[in-house]
Protein backbone atom coordinates (compact mmCIF):
# COMPACT_ATOMS: atom_id res chain seq x y z
CA UNK A 1 0.00 0.00 0.00
CA UNK A 2 1.42 3.14 -0.81
CA UNK A 3 2.02 6.06 2.32
CA UNK A 4 0.40 8.47 -0.47
CA UNK A 5 -3.22 9.70 1.30
CA UNK A 6 -2.24 8.19 4.02
CA UNK A 7 -0.10 8.85 7.45
CA UNK A 8 3.63 7.94 7.74
CA UNK A 9 4.85 6.62 10.82
CA UNK A 10 8.33 7.55 11.27
CA UNK A 11 10.00 5.78 14.44
CA UNK A 12 12.52 7.73 16.39
CA UNK A 13 14.52 7.89 19.69
CA UNK A 14 13.41 9.90 22.08
CA UNK A 15 16.46 12.09 23.15
CA UNK A 16 16.30 15.38 21.93
CA UNK A 17 18.98 15.41 19.30
CA UNK A 18 17.20 12.32 17.90
CA UNK A 19 13.63 14.42 18.05
CA UNK A 20 15.01 17.19 16.04
CA UNK A 21 17.10 14.84 13.30
CA UNK A 22 13.43 13.30 12.87
CA UNK A 23 11.54 16.38 12.79
CA UNK A 24 13.93 17.57 10.11
CA UNK A 25 12.88 14.43 7.85
CA UNK A 26 9.46 14.90 8.73
CA UNK A 27 9.29 18.17 7.48
CA UNK A 28 10.88 17.01 4.32
CA UNK A 29 8.40 14.17 3.85
CA UNK A 30 5.27 16.00 4.66
CA UNK A 31 3.18 17.52 1.62
CA UNK A 32 -0.52 18.08 1.19
CA UNK A 33 -1.28 14.62 0.33
CA UNK A 34 0.80 12.81 2.83
CA UNK A 35 1.40 13.51 6.42
CA UNK A 36 3.93 12.20 8.53
CA UNK A 37 3.72 10.99 12.30
CA UNK A 38 6.56 10.43 14.72
CA UNK A 39 6.72 7.47 17.18
CA UNK A 40 9.29 7.93 19.70
CA UNK A 41 11.07 4.33 20.68
CA UNK A 42 12.88 3.13 23.68
CA UNK A 43 16.67 1.28 22.15
CA UNK A 44 18.68 -0.75 23.91
CA UNK A 45 21.23 2.24 24.23
CA UNK A 46 18.75 4.16 25.82
CA UNK A 47 17.68 1.13 28.32
CA UNK A 48 21.41 0.56 29.54
CA UNK A 49 22.49 3.79 30.84
CA UNK A 50 25.52 2.77 33.44
CA UNK A 51 27.46 0.98 30.72
CA UNK A 52 29.52 1.94 27.95
CA UNK A 53 28.46 0.97 24.70
CA UNK A 54 31.03 -2.41 23.78
CA UNK A 55 29.59 -3.91 26.78
CA UNK A 56 26.22 -3.80 25.07
CA UNK A 57 27.35 -6.95 23.28
CA UNK A 58 27.00 -5.70 19.45
CA UNK A 59 27.37 -2.81 17.11
CA UNK A 60 23.39 -1.39 16.78
CA UNK A 61 22.62 -0.35 20.51
CA UNK A 62 20.36 2.70 19.17
CA UNK A 63 19.16 1.17 15.82
CA UNK A 64 17.32 -2.73 16.17
CA UNK A 65 14.25 -1.67 17.99
CA UNK A 66 13.74 0.81 15.85
CA UNK A 67 13.92 -1.31 12.70
CA UNK A 68 12.18 -4.01 14.47
CA UNK A 69 8.83 -1.35 14.72
CA UNK A 70 9.31 -1.05 11.15
CA UNK A 71 9.84 -5.18 10.36
CA UNK A 72 6.90 -5.61 12.26
CA UNK A 73 4.26 -3.13 10.57
CA UNK A 74 3.98 -0.85 13.50
CA UNK A 75 5.92 2.06 11.81
CA UNK A 76 6.96 2.48 8.10
CA UNK A 77 10.18 3.51 8.36
CA UNK A 78 13.10 4.81 11.21
CA UNK A 79 15.82 7.44 11.07
CA UNK A 80 18.72 6.76 12.55
CA UNK A 81 22.12 8.79 12.94
CA UNK A 82 24.05 6.76 10.03
CA UNK A 83 27.68 6.67 12.18
CA UNK A 84 24.76 4.57 14.81
CA UNK A 85 23.79 1.64 11.81
CA UNK A 86 25.50 -1.65 12.08
CA UNK A 87 27.24 -2.19 8.20
CA UNK A 88 25.02 -5.47 8.19
CA UNK A 89 21.39 -5.09 7.88
CA UNK A 90 18.68 -7.59 7.93
CA UNK A 91 17.49 -8.11 4.16
CA UNK A 92 13.86 -7.17 3.82
CA UNK A 93 15.38 -3.29 4.98
CA UNK A 94 16.64 -1.14 3.36
CA UNK A 95 18.81 2.84 3.39
CA UNK A 96 15.68 4.10 1.64
CA UNK A 97 16.66 8.02 1.89
CA UNK A 98 19.87 9.66 2.97
CA UNK A 99 19.70 13.74 3.29
CA UNK A 100 22.20 16.11 2.79
CA UNK A 101 25.24 15.35 5.16
CA UNK A 102 25.87 18.11 8.15
CA UNK A 103 29.12 18.88 8.95
CA UNK A 104 30.95 15.41 9.62
CA UNK A 105 34.20 16.62 11.89
CA UNK A 106 35.03 16.57 15.35
CA UNK A 107 35.21 19.32 17.48
CA UNK A 108 36.91 19.61 21.31
CA UNK A 109 34.52 21.63 23.55
CA UNK A 110 36.23 23.30 27.10
CA UNK A 111 35.10 24.88 29.48
CA UNK A 112 37.38 28.33 28.84
CA UNK A 113 38.06 27.58 24.92
CA UNK A 114 41.94 25.74 25.09
CA UNK A 115 42.55 24.50 21.99
CA UNK A 116 44.21 20.77 22.39
CA UNK A 117 47.42 22.03 22.29
CA UNK A 118 46.62 24.62 25.15
CA UNK A 119 45.28 21.70 27.50
CA UNK A 120 47.97 21.28 30.24
CA UNK A 121 49.45 17.82 30.12
CA UNK A 122 47.64 15.21 32.04
CA UNK A 123 44.38 16.58 30.99
CA UNK A 124 41.29 15.22 31.22
CA UNK A 125 39.46 14.68 27.98
CA UNK A 126 36.18 12.88 28.14
CA UNK A 127 34.73 10.87 25.06
CA UNK A 128 32.86 7.70 24.53
CA UNK A 129 34.24 6.72 21.37
CA UNK A 130 37.49 4.29 20.50
CA UNK A 131 38.18 6.37 17.44
CA UNK A 132 38.24 9.65 19.23
CA UNK A 133 40.12 8.10 22.15
CA UNK A 134 43.07 6.64 20.19
CA UNK A 135 43.65 9.75 17.88
CA UNK A 136 43.92 12.38 20.80
CA UNK A 137 46.29 10.25 22.03
CA UNK A 138 48.47 9.50 18.92
CA UNK A 139 48.32 13.26 19.49
CA UNK A 140 48.88 14.14 23.00
CA UNK A 141 49.72 10.94 24.74
CA UNK A 142 50.15 12.72 28.09
CA UNK A 143 46.34 13.22 28.32
CA UNK A 144 44.17 11.28 30.02
CA UNK A 145 41.13 10.15 28.13
CA UNK A 146 38.04 9.33 30.54
CA UNK A 147 34.57 7.91 29.29
CA UNK A 148 31.83 9.70 29.07
CA UNK A 149 28.17 8.61 28.05
CA UNK A 150 25.42 10.32 27.71
CA UNK A 151 23.48 12.76 24.98
CA UNK A 152 24.79 15.81 24.02
CA UNK A 153 23.45 17.69 26.46
CA UNK A 154 24.20 16.05 29.43
CA UNK A 155 27.82 15.07 28.34
CA UNK A 156 28.18 19.38 28.11
CA UNK A 157 26.47 19.72 31.47
CA UNK A 158 29.27 17.04 32.91
CA UNK A 159 32.06 19.08 31.38
CA UNK A 160 30.40 22.49 32.57
CA UNK A 161 28.91 21.76 35.78
CA UNK A 162 32.59 21.94 38.39
CA UNK A 163 33.23 25.10 36.81
CA UNK A 164 29.92 26.64 37.32
CA UNK A 165 29.36 25.22 40.48
CA UNK A 166 32.75 26.76 41.71
CA UNK A 167 31.74 29.84 40.59
CA UNK A 168 28.70 30.24 41.78
CA UNK A 169 29.89 29.02 45.47
CA UNK A 170 32.68 31.77 45.36
CA UNK A 171 29.70 34.23 43.94
CA UNK A 172 27.33 33.50 47.29
CA UNK A 173 30.22 33.55 49.59
CA UNK A 174 31.52 36.97 48.07
CA UNK A 175 27.54 38.20 48.60
CA UNK A 176 27.52 37.09 52.24
CA UNK A 177 30.94 38.87 52.82
CA UNK A 178 29.01 41.53 51.01
CA UNK A 179 25.91 41.97 53.04
CA UNK A 180 28.24 41.40 56.36
CA UNK A 181 30.47 44.32 55.42
CA UNK A 182 28.25 46.42 53.99
CA UNK A 183 29.41 49.36 56.23
CA UNK A 184 32.83 49.05 55.73
CA UNK A 185 33.78 51.79 53.20
CA UNK A 186 37.32 49.48 52.44
CA UNK A 187 35.26 46.46 51.10
CA UNK A 188 35.14 46.12 47.49
CA UNK A 189 32.88 43.67 46.31
CA UNK A 190 35.21 41.63 44.01
CA UNK A 191 32.30 40.88 41.13
CA UNK A 192 30.45 43.36 38.64
CA UNK A 193 27.24 41.38 39.67
CA UNK A 194 25.48 39.33 42.95
CA UNK A 195 24.81 35.64 42.02
CA UNK A 196 21.11 36.37 41.17
CA UNK A 197 22.13 38.81 38.63
CA UNK A 198 24.68 36.38 37.09
CA UNK A 199 22.59 32.77 37.47
CA UNK A 200 19.93 34.94 35.61
CA UNK A 201 22.05 35.59 32.53
CA UNK A 202 23.03 32.34 32.45
CA UNK A 203 21.97 29.87 29.26
CA UNK A 204 19.24 26.99 30.46
CA UNK A 205 22.52 24.31 29.81
CA UNK A 206 24.97 26.00 32.31
CA UNK A 207 21.67 26.50 34.54
CA UNK A 208 21.20 22.51 34.08
CA UNK A 209 24.67 22.13 35.12
CA UNK A 210 24.69 23.64 37.87
CA UNK A 211 22.15 21.08 38.98
CA UNK A 212 24.67 18.16 38.03
CA UNK A 213 26.42 15.80 40.04
CA UNK A 214 29.94 14.25 38.59
CA UNK A 215 32.42 12.01 39.29
CA UNK A 216 35.14 13.30 37.13
CA UNK A 217 36.24 16.92 36.18
CA UNK A 218 36.81 16.97 32.57
CA UNK A 219 39.50 19.75 31.31
CA UNK A 220 37.84 19.24 27.48
CA UNK A 221 35.40 16.62 25.66
CA UNK A 222 34.90 15.51 22.14
CA UNK A 223 31.77 15.54 20.25
CA UNK A 224 30.60 15.58 16.82
CA UNK A 225 29.84 19.02 15.39
CA UNK A 226 26.87 17.92 13.70
CA UNK A 227 25.23 17.16 16.91
CA UNK A 228 26.01 20.23 18.37
CA UNK A 229 24.79 22.22 15.61
CA UNK A 230 21.19 20.70 15.60
CA UNK A 231 20.49 21.43 19.09
CA UNK A 232 21.62 24.70 18.42
CA UNK A 233 24.53 24.56 21.49
CA UNK A 234 27.48 25.41 19.53
CA UNK A 235 27.51 29.28 20.15
CA UNK A 236 26.63 28.73 23.77
CA UNK A 237 29.75 26.88 24.76
CA UNK A 238 33.94 27.23 23.33
CA UNK A 239 34.55 24.48 20.44
CA UNK A 240 37.79 24.38 18.08
CA UNK A 241 37.20 22.31 15.42
CA UNK A 242 39.44 19.09 15.22
CA UNK A 243 41.32 18.45 12.10
CA UNK A 244 39.55 15.66 10.04
CA UNK A 245 42.46 15.08 8.17
CA UNK A 246 44.07 13.72 11.49
CA UNK A 247 40.93 13.29 13.39
CA UNK A 248 39.33 11.20 10.49
CA UNK A 249 35.21 10.75 11.52
CA UNK A 250 33.67 7.91 12.20
CA UNK A 251 32.10 6.25 8.96
CA UNK A 252 28.58 8.31 8.32
CA UNK A 253 29.19 10.46 11.09
CA UNK A 254 26.90 13.85 10.55
CA UNK A 255 24.98 11.89 7.86
CA UNK A 256 21.28 10.29 8.85
CA UNK A 257 19.50 7.18 7.17
CA UNK A 258 15.84 6.49 6.99
CA UNK A 259 14.98 2.60 7.02
CA UNK A 260 12.14 1.05 5.45
CA UNK A 261 10.76 -2.54 4.19
CA UNK A 262 11.83 -2.93 0.52
CA UNK A 263 9.22 -1.62 -1.50
CA UNK A 264 7.11 1.41 -2.43
CA UNK A 265 7.01 3.38 0.87
CA UNK A 266 10.58 3.21 0.66
CA UNK A 267 10.85 4.56 -3.32
CA UNK A 268 8.66 7.66 -1.85
CA UNK A 269 11.25 8.43 0.70
CA UNK A 270 14.11 8.05 -1.49
CA UNK A 271 12.10 10.52 -4.39
CA UNK A 272 11.62 12.56 -1.52
CA UNK A 273 14.75 13.13 0.91
CA UNK A 274 17.52 11.21 -0.86
CA UNK A 275 20.69 13.39 -1.35
CA UNK A 276 23.00 11.33 -4.13
CA UNK A 277 26.68 12.46 -2.91
CA UNK A 278 25.98 11.91 1.01
CA UNK A 279 24.91 8.28 -0.20
CA UNK A 280 27.48 8.01 -2.45
CA UNK A 281 30.48 8.98 -0.01
CA UNK A 282 28.26 7.14 2.95
CA UNK A 283 28.47 3.92 0.88
CA UNK A 284 32.16 4.47 0.52
CA UNK A 285 33.08 5.33 4.01
CA UNK A 286 30.78 1.73 5.61
CA UNK A 287 31.85 -0.30 2.97
CA UNK A 288 35.45 0.48 4.10
CA UNK A 289 34.53 0.26 7.70
CA UNK A 290 32.32 -3.84 6.50
CA UNK A 291 35.78 -5.06 4.85
CA UNK A 292 38.06 -3.73 7.42
CA UNK A 293 35.57 -5.53 10.14
CA UNK A 294 36.55 -4.21 13.88
CA UNK A 295 33.15 -2.70 14.44
CA UNK A 296 33.29 -1.45 17.69
CA UNK A 297 36.04 -2.63 18.85
CA UNK A 298 39.11 -0.85 16.64
CA UNK A 299 39.51 2.66 16.70
CA UNK A 300 38.43 3.26 12.66
CA UNK A 301 37.96 6.30 10.89
CA UNK A 302 36.89 6.41 7.31
CA UNK A 303 35.67 10.07 5.36
CA UNK A 304 34.58 10.12 1.97
CA UNK A 305 33.10 13.27 -0.37
CA UNK A 306 32.05 12.89 -3.97
CA UNK A 307 34.16 15.17 -5.85
CA UNK A 308 33.30 15.02 -9.36
CA UNK A 309 34.29 11.47 -11.35
CA UNK A 310 36.24 10.38 -7.74
CA UNK A 311 35.61 10.00 -4.11
CA UNK A 312 38.55 10.77 -2.18
CA UNK A 313 38.89 9.19 1.02
CA UNK A 314 40.79 9.28 4.12
CA UNK A 315 40.93 6.05 6.65
CA UNK A 316 42.52 5.55 9.60
CA UNK A 317 43.01 2.80 11.92
CA UNK A 318 45.25 3.10 14.98
CA UNK A 319 45.57 0.85 17.99
CA UNK A 320 43.79 1.37 21.03
CA UNK A 321 46.62 3.57 22.68
CA UNK A 322 47.23 5.80 19.05
CA UNK A 323 50.79 4.59 19.46
CA UNK A 324 50.68 2.74 16.17
CA UNK A 325 48.56 3.28 13.18
CA UNK A 326 47.64 2.72 9.29
CA UNK A 327 45.98 5.24 7.40
CA UNK A 328 46.01 6.31 3.74
CA UNK A 329 43.85 8.88 1.19
CA UNK A 330 42.79 7.73 -2.32
CA UNK A 331 40.77 8.98 -4.77
CA UNK A 332 38.53 6.46 -5.68
CA UNK A 333 36.40 6.26 -9.05
CA UNK A 334 32.70 7.58 -8.21
CA UNK A 335 31.20 4.76 -11.19
CA UNK A 336 32.42 2.13 -9.28
CA UNK A 337 32.78 2.80 -5.79
CA UNK A 338 31.66 0.19 -3.82
CA UNK A 339 33.65 -2.14 -5.78
CA UNK A 340 36.69 0.72 -5.18
CA UNK A 341 36.01 1.17 -1.78
CA UNK A 342 36.29 -2.82 -0.66
CA UNK A 343 40.21 -2.52 -2.42
CA UNK A 344 41.42 0.13 -0.16
CA UNK A 345 40.27 -1.18 2.78
CA UNK A 346 41.50 -5.04 1.59
CA UNK A 347 45.05 -2.52 0.82
CA UNK A 348 44.47 -1.22 3.97
CA UNK A 349 44.35 -4.33 5.41
CA UNK A 350 47.90 -5.90 3.92
CA UNK A 351 49.24 -2.50 4.64
CA UNK A 352 48.60 -3.88 8.78
CA UNK A 353 45.55 -3.02 9.96
CA UNK A 354 44.22 -6.19 9.85
CA UNK A 355 46.74 -6.74 12.34
CA UNK A 356 45.64 -3.25 14.54
CA UNK A 357 42.04 -4.66 14.46
CA UNK A 358 43.41 -7.94 15.64
CA UNK A 359 45.01 -7.29 18.42
CA UNK A 360 41.89 -4.66 19.51
CA UNK A 361 39.78 -7.29 19.56
CA UNK A 362 42.29 -9.31 21.66
CA UNK A 363 42.68 -6.72 24.16
CA UNK A 364 38.93 -6.55 24.46
CA UNK A 365 38.50 -9.88 25.07
CA UNK A 366 40.68 -10.15 27.86
CA UNK A 367 40.01 -7.09 29.70
CA UNK A 368 36.36 -6.40 28.84
CA UNK A 369 37.24 -2.76 28.35
CA UNK A 370 37.73 -1.92 24.98
CA UNK A 371 39.43 0.81 25.81
CA UNK A 372 36.24 3.12 26.90
CA UNK A 373 33.84 1.89 24.50
CA UNK A 374 32.56 2.10 20.83
CA UNK A 375 30.76 4.89 18.12
CA UNK A 376 27.73 4.06 18.74
CA UNK A 377 26.64 6.70 20.93
CA UNK A 378 24.91 9.90 20.03
CA UNK A 379 26.93 12.40 18.40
Amino acid sequence: MTSRGRTLRLATRGSDLALRQAYAVKETLETRRRSVELVEVETTGDQVRDELIHRLGKTGAFVRSLDQKVMDGEVDAAVHSMKDMPTEMPEELVVAGVPGRADAGDLLVTPDGKTLDELPEGAVVGTSSLRRGAQLQAERPDLDIEPLRGNVDTRLQKLLAPGLQREHEDRSDADKEGKEKVDDEDYEFPYDRTVEEWFDDLAEIERLALERDVDVAYDAIVLAAAGLDRIGLRHHVHATELDPERFVPAPGQGALAVTALDGETAEEINDAIDHPPTRVATTVERTVLATLGGGCIAPIGVHATLQGSVVRVTARVLSQDGSEEVAATRDLPAHRHPKAAREFADDLREEGAAELIEQATREAEETDTAARGGEADEE
